[in-house]
Protein backbone atom coordinates (compact mmCIF):
# COMPACT_ATOMS: atom_id res chain seq x y z
CA UNK A 1 0.00 0.00 0.00
CA UNK A 2 1.36 3.50 -1.26
CA UNK A 3 2.68 5.58 1.74
CA UNK A 4 1.12 8.89 0.09
CA UNK A 5 -1.81 8.76 -2.18
CA UNK A 6 -1.46 9.06 -6.16
CA UNK A 7 -2.43 12.57 -6.21
CA UNK A 8 0.24 13.77 -3.33
CA UNK A 9 3.27 11.56 -4.34
CA UNK A 10 4.02 13.35 -7.45
CA UNK A 11 3.82 16.26 -5.74
CA UNK A 12 6.09 15.43 -2.97
CA UNK A 13 8.86 13.90 -5.27
CA UNK A 14 8.35 17.11 -7.09
CA UNK A 15 9.18 19.01 -4.02
CA UNK A 16 12.35 16.87 -3.47
CA UNK A 17 13.27 17.28 -7.77
CA UNK A 18 13.21 21.01 -7.10
CA UNK A 19 15.42 20.91 -4.18
CA UNK A 20 17.85 19.14 -6.20
CA UNK A 21 17.75 21.12 -8.98
CA UNK A 22 18.08 24.68 -7.59
CA UNK A 23 20.83 23.49 -5.50
CA UNK A 24 22.31 22.02 -8.87
CA UNK A 25 22.03 25.73 -10.23
CA UNK A 26 22.56 27.87 -7.62
CA UNK A 27 24.42 26.79 -4.70
CA UNK A 28 27.78 27.67 -6.44
CA UNK A 29 27.19 31.30 -6.38
CA UNK A 30 28.09 31.13 -2.15
CA UNK A 31 31.26 29.52 -4.19
CA UNK A 32 33.16 31.41 -6.40
CA UNK A 33 36.32 30.60 -6.27
CA UNK A 34 35.76 26.64 -7.05
CA UNK A 35 36.74 26.41 -10.63
CA UNK A 36 33.90 26.05 -13.49
CA UNK A 37 34.71 22.67 -14.16
CA UNK A 38 34.38 21.31 -10.51
CA UNK A 39 31.27 23.87 -10.37
CA UNK A 40 29.74 22.03 -13.54
CA UNK A 41 30.29 17.90 -12.24
CA UNK A 42 28.77 18.79 -8.59
CA UNK A 43 26.18 19.96 -10.71
CA UNK A 44 25.67 17.14 -12.83
CA UNK A 45 25.96 15.05 -10.15
CA UNK A 46 22.94 17.03 -8.53
CA UNK A 47 20.52 17.06 -11.32
CA UNK A 48 21.11 13.13 -12.01
CA UNK A 49 19.17 12.88 -8.51
CA UNK A 50 16.51 15.69 -9.59
CA UNK A 51 16.23 13.43 -12.74
CA UNK A 52 15.70 10.14 -10.78
CA UNK A 53 12.61 12.26 -8.97
CA UNK A 54 10.95 14.37 -11.73
CA UNK A 55 10.76 11.42 -13.91
CA UNK A 56 9.13 9.00 -11.58
CA UNK A 57 6.78 12.00 -10.56
CA UNK A 58 5.32 12.91 -13.77
CA UNK A 59 5.03 8.98 -14.60
CA UNK A 60 2.89 8.11 -11.48
CA UNK A 61 1.14 11.74 -11.62
CA UNK A 62 -0.11 11.42 -15.28
CA UNK A 63 -2.06 8.36 -14.15
CA UNK A 64 -4.01 11.39 -12.27
CA UNK A 65 -3.10 14.75 -13.85
CA UNK A 66 -2.77 15.96 -16.72
CA UNK A 67 0.71 17.36 -18.35
CA UNK A 68 -0.55 20.45 -18.25
CA UNK A 69 -1.37 20.44 -14.60
CA UNK A 70 2.06 18.75 -13.36
CA UNK A 71 3.79 21.32 -15.67
CA UNK A 72 1.97 23.72 -13.47
CA UNK A 73 2.74 21.87 -10.09
CA UNK A 74 6.13 21.73 -10.96
CA UNK A 75 5.94 25.88 -11.79
CA UNK A 76 4.76 26.37 -8.61
CA UNK A 77 7.16 24.22 -6.59
CA UNK A 78 10.22 25.26 -8.52
CA UNK A 79 8.97 29.16 -7.29
CA UNK A 80 8.31 28.38 -3.70
CA UNK A 81 11.20 26.18 -3.62
CA UNK A 82 13.85 28.81 -5.41
CA UNK A 83 11.77 31.57 -3.50
CA UNK A 84 12.85 29.57 -0.02
CA UNK A 85 16.73 28.88 -0.99
CA UNK A 86 17.07 32.48 -2.13
CA UNK A 87 16.16 33.79 1.39
CA UNK A 88 17.83 31.10 3.51
CA UNK A 89 20.71 30.06 1.53
CA UNK A 90 21.63 32.76 -0.76
CA UNK A 91 20.61 35.44 2.15
CA UNK A 92 18.52 37.51 -0.53
CA UNK A 93 15.38 39.29 0.07
CA UNK A 94 12.43 38.26 -1.02
CA UNK A 95 10.92 41.60 -2.22
CA UNK A 96 6.77 42.88 -2.49
CA UNK A 97 7.43 42.65 -6.26
CA UNK A 98 8.20 39.08 -6.38
CA UNK A 99 5.26 38.53 -4.04
CA UNK A 100 3.27 40.03 -6.47
CA UNK A 101 4.74 37.81 -9.55
CA UNK A 102 4.46 34.83 -7.74
CA UNK A 103 1.10 35.79 -7.03
CA UNK A 104 0.15 36.11 -10.59
CA UNK A 105 1.60 32.83 -11.43
CA UNK A 106 -0.72 31.49 -8.39
CA UNK A 107 -3.68 32.87 -10.35
CA UNK A 108 -2.47 30.89 -13.56
CA UNK A 109 -2.27 27.44 -11.93
CA UNK A 110 -6.28 28.01 -10.40
CA UNK A 111 -7.20 28.65 -13.74
CA UNK A 112 -5.03 25.49 -14.85
CA UNK A 113 -7.10 23.55 -12.31
CA UNK A 114 -10.46 24.92 -12.96
CA UNK A 115 -12.71 24.25 -16.05
CA UNK A 116 -15.39 26.83 -16.46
Amino acid sequence: MPVLSSYLTPIALLIGSNIFMTTAWYWHLRFKEVPILHVILISWGLALVEYCLAVPANRIGSEVYSAAQLKTIQEVVTLVIFAAFSVLYLKESFTWNQGVGFAFIAVGAYFIFHKF
